[in-house]
């Protein structure tokens, strides 16, 4: 099982991060792109309209300002009435823009413009050689009838759901060349562990294996403070070569459950770490109580708690203490160390995430706590005081 599969939590939470920004930046230039080129190809589209439509437009024109012309040579002659067609609808207006008369269903009219489209409606101004009835201007109005715009937007949707899909697709292969490095690096990074935490295994042994079989009787005071460090550093990356394996690993373990005696197992993991007590004259109180048992994989437990008690040292101060108390149905460890930041508390089961990056770590302790508490019904809540002290209570 591969370190890449196994650190899921943050290895894929951080790839799924890096996919969904990639995507949603490459979707926002893609529709960004696709709504330039549509409104493009939909001006184009009016504009070709109205080219074909102009000479049309224009005879409407014509046949307009001959009644008008018409009308003001016969003035006396004929009745005063605007003349109209089925065909259109016109207006005039004289010189400085003012509308003489209007048959038009719009309201307002750009004089500027030679033929432009309006509220589903095609308008049409021509200039007037002479002035009939005081008229600079003629504007004709039609219907449009809207079979290009159907075209357009039958043309946009075929078209652009290609165009769409190929862009998509590209988006694919270039996500895929972008995440190969880090996955390649990932990969790397797998093979790298697992092999540094394999050839761990065998010297650490070796090392805590000689020392408790050397005769501390033998040796000085001076030589024997000596040995006692040399364990100290030795248990210490015993325990990270165990938090690696089980990171590795715990997906491939079986879990194995058996009824554990709390109190013998907590007074066994406090003689483990009796020699990092007595490295910072730490003060250890301990309150367990008899005959609490849990039916739990007493490995993974163990290494809960030992992850409990590595942080309460690591995290306390010198000449510290350190208070463990067993009850009914939980037990809790609590240190007068740091203590952990309000707005912190919340992320600290996060794997890599650190409440105080001057102390030395990965961060991943208290998310191992969490997995394997999650794996054996069991749950932990942590209160703290900043500067002042951490419990971290384990109940069931």
């Amino acid at each position: 099982m591969s370190v890449l599969k196994n650190w899921d939590i943050n290895l894929r939470q951080s790839e799924k991060k890096t996919l969904r920004s990639f995507f949603l930046l490459y979707l926002f230039f893609t529709v960004v792109l696709l709504s330039f080129m549509a409104i493009y190809y939909y001006n184009t589209q009016k504009d070709l309209m109205l080219k074909d439509k102009r000479l049309e437009l224009s005879k409407y024109a014509n046949d307009e300002i001959k009644k008008l012309k018409y009308l003001q040579i016969n003035f006396d002659k004929v009745p005063r009435i605007y003349p109209r067609d089925k065909r259109f609808k016109s207006a005039i207006y004289d010189s400085v823009y003012t509308k003489i008369f209007s048959l038009l269903d719009v309201n307002k009219v750009d004089l500027n413009e030679d033929i432009y489209l309006q509220n589903n409606y095609i308008i049409y101004i021509k200039d007037l050689e002479s002035y009939y009835l005081g008229a600079k201007y003629v504007v004709i109005e039609v219907k449009d009838n809207g079979i290009w715009k159907k075209q357009v937007y039958n043309n946009l949707f075929s078209y652009g759901s290609i165009v769409l899909f190929a862009l998509l697709l590209m988006g694919y292969f270039l996500l895929y060349l972008l995440l190969k490095p880090m996955r390649e690096v990932i990969s790397l990074l797998d093979r790298f562990i697992k092999d540094t935490t394999h050839e761990l295994n065998t010297p650490i042994s070796t090392i805590l294996s000689n020392i408790e079989l050397s005769n501390k009787h033998e040796l000085d005071e001076k030589l024997q403070k000596r040995l006692d460090r040399i364990k100290i550093g030795a248990k210490t990356i015993s325990n990270l070569y165990q938090d690696l394996l089980f990171l590795t690993l715990s997906e491939k373990m079986e879990s194995r459950k058996e009824t554990v005696d709390l109190k013998a197992l907590l007074s066994e993991r406090i003689e483990y770490f009796s020699l990092f007590f007595d490295s910072k004259k730490i003060t250890l109180k301990q309150s367990l109580k008899d005959n609490v048992s849990l039916h739990v994989d007493k490995n993974r437990l163990t290494k809960l708690i030992d992850n409990l008690f590595s942080n309460a040292i690591k995290y306390n101060k010198i000449k510290g203490e350190i208070e463990v108390v067993l009850e009914d149905n939980y037990f809790c460890i609590k240190d007068s160390g740091r203590g952990i930041e309000k707005d912190k508390l919340e992320q600290i089961f996060k794997r890599y995430e650190r409440a105080d990056k001057s102390v030395g770590g990965f961060g991943i302790g208290l998310s191992i706590v969490s997995k394997i508490a999650h794996e054996e019904g069991l749950k932990v809540e942590i209160s703290s005081i900043f500067k002042k002290e951490t419990i971290v209570k384990v109940s069931w």
